[in-house]
């Protein structure tokens, strides 16, 4: 894994008295969380005021915390993960940007300290999560609207908590909502390792489907490799060992998938495609490579593939808040049963979320790194 050496010097906070400027109620983002009071609290927070490199534009800052109105809730944060959409929003390459400057992070699971006297939903001790992205979870403590957070029951493990809003949803919706897969149907999936990728290979289990899991050659393959078929990946395979003739013979045994999800673009996805059944369908979540999607004429019209995109934060906009709360609370249900888990996770302090967000960028780490309060 990875170690972090000089870059493990934080930089220092920020004067006292410097905080965010606070902006409409009707929506917060991170940005809008803190206000003056007579007694101000002081809170740490990673704040960026312009987009670019995280290493260089978040900063450790001391903030002043809002006074509790009447529909507020009080939070202690306790976790919060970095995500790839977390880092591509701080260099302003993300397809929802909040307002600058801005606390960064958009999961995590923290603790309600105290409520307003309009508050019905949640009490103190509750523990919440992010109902929507924007809201700046790598902070100490925020003050947020009732309606801007979920409660998630206190059973579950912490780093379940804090990675449960963002990528095990994905996955959920992504085997359900493109395919009518039945037990013993295949999927096929790219970035494997990834949270989401981890995600898939344990809801995916559970519901009885077979997955065919691709990685990047890399000196640890068999280490990964055996970390996810103990997660329940049927098959693991390297992108060039997809790429290979042999791979006919491999489907004789196996189904050929129906479903196939790509992270990652370029050649990759085109591979997917090519061993993708008649009929069936490419959802695309991410782009690693940076690279576009090419799919040949004759896959499309002779194989009749079809290509569809998945943003969750646009499936939150057509679906209503409920919905989202079924989602959480069935995903919890699979916690609860040990069908599935959080990804592989590295806690980093607060403090130290230089070498955090070093690590996040780095090749063929497959930990995600989660900053604890």
């Amino acid at each position: 894994m990875w170690v972090c050496g000089a870059l493990c010097r934080t930089r220092a906070p920020a004067q006292l008295g410097q905080r965010l400027l606070p902006e409409s109620r009707r929506r917060r983002p991170a940005s809008a969380s803190f206000s003056a009071s007579a007694e101000p609290s002081r809170v740490r927070a990673l704040v960026y005021g312009h987009h670019g490199d995280p290493a260089k534009v978040v900063e450790l800052k001391n903030l002043e915390l809002a006074a509790v109105g009447g529909s507020d809730v009080h939070v202690k944060m306790l976790a919060a993960p970095i995500n790839p959409s977390d880092i591509n929003m701080i260099q302003g390459n993300y397809g929802l940007l909040p307002q600058l400057p801005a606390v960064g992070g958009n999961e995590g699971v923290g603790q309600v300290v105290a409520v307003g006297s309009g508050v019905t939903g949640v009490k103190p001790g509750d523990w919440v999560i992010p109902a929507n992205p924007g809201l700046g979870t790598w902070r100490t403590e925020a003050v947020f609207g009732e309606e801007e957070l979920i409660t998630v029951p206190s059973d579950i493990p912490l780093q379940s908590a804090a990675t449960l809003g963002v990528n095990p949803c994905t996955a959920y919706r992504m085997l359900v909502d493109f395919e009518r897969l039945r037990p013993g149907d295949s999927i096929i999936q790219n970035a494997s390792n990834s949270g989401v990728g981890q995600a898939v290979i344990q809801i995916a289990a559970a519901r009885g489907l077979r997955t065919i899991n691709v990685l990047r050659d890399r000196p640890d393959l068999q280490k990964l490799t055996d970390r996810l078929k103990n997660l329940g990946a049927n098959h693991v395979v390297t992108e060039e060992e997809l790429r290979k003739p042999e791979m006919k013979s491999f489907f004789k045994d196996v189904p050929q998938p129906r479903l196939a999800l790509n992270c990652v673009g370029g050649k990759s996805s085109t591979e997917l495609l090519r061993h993708l059944a008649p009929g069936g369908t490419m959802v695309t979540y991410g782009g690693m490579a940076k690279q576009p999607v090419i799919a040949s004429v004759s896959q499309l019209i002779f194989k009749d593939l079809k290509l569809r995109g998945f943003w969750l934060s646009q499936w939150k906009k057509d679906h209503s808040p409920d919905q989202f709360k079924e989602l959480i609370l069935t995903l919890c249900d699979l916690i609860r049963r040990g069908q599935l888990t959080a990804p592989a996770c590295s806690e980093v302090p607060l403090q130290d979320y230089l070498c955090a967000l070093e690590a996040s960028t780095q090749p063929f780490v497959s930990s995600k790194q989660i900053l604890t309060m």
